[in-house]
């Protein structure tokens, strides 16, 4: 990995992260309370309380990612049940909209380190799906390793190339952002763990890989 990471800097820029993805649902919150306050119309009102319905649930899915993403969330086990992160990535999923989910994953447990690349992983998939499509997942845990898959396909898939340099672990610590901080997180992860992550790019299609050495 390119240079020494300061740890109160990627610290900041995940915060910046967590406070940008937030800003949305907990916005569309505030302004149904206010249109909730001044609406009279009974069906209007029913409008408002199914918006405030669908903000909250999106900025709860999107606390519980960061907490699994990045904190320590899972429980106390090395292992989180597979029902935790499928749950909040089918609310992100949900809530961007004209994107279909492929869940091929039968394991009922999940390694946390895999858990928070398989999150992340499954965030970049959703995020370059600017004009919607089908965004696929895979894990499978061998006796040596855990690899996860992620592909995203779609009309226009926008995946800038900063992202793949620091899933890479090629980009300069000090040159982090909000953007880029996460990508670097999972660099960090599959280095400890002895592992490595891959990206491949082509027309309407985005591969994500990871190979996670189990007992690292």
């Amino acid at each position: 990995m390119t240079g020494e990471t300061d740890p109160l800097l990627l610290a900041s820029q995940l915060c910046s992260r967590l406070c940008h993805d937030m800003l949305s649902p907990v916005g569309a919150l505030s302004n149904g309370l206010e249109l909730l306050a001044d609406e009279q119309d009974p069906q209007m009102r029913q409008r408002c309380f199914e918006l405030l319905e669908q903000s909250a649930r999106t900025s709860a899915a999107k606390l519980k990612f960061f907490r699994l993403a990045y904190g320590a969330g899972g429980g106390f086990g090395e292992k989180v049940s597979i029902d935790e992160p499928r749950a909040v990535i089918e609310t992100l999923a949900a809530d961007a909209k004209r994107i279909e989910l492929g869940w091929q994953i039968e394991t009922p447990t999940v390694p946390k380190a895999a858990t928070k690349v398989l999150l992340n992983l499954a965030q970049i998939g959703l995020d370059a799906l600017v004009r919607g499509g089908t965004l696929d997942l895979g894990v499978e845990e061998r006796d040596d390793a855990t690899e996860i898959v992620v592909r995203a396909a779609g009309a226009k898939i926008a995946f800038d190339q900063t992202i793949g340099d620091a899933l890479a672990g090629r980009m300069d610590p000090a040159e982090l952002t909000g953007r880029t901080a996460p990508a670097h997180v999972l660099a960090m992860i599959a280095e400890r763990q002895g592992g490595m992550i891959q990206t491949h790019v082509e027309s309407g299609t985005l591969l994500l890989g990871a190979t996670l050495p189990n007992g690292a």
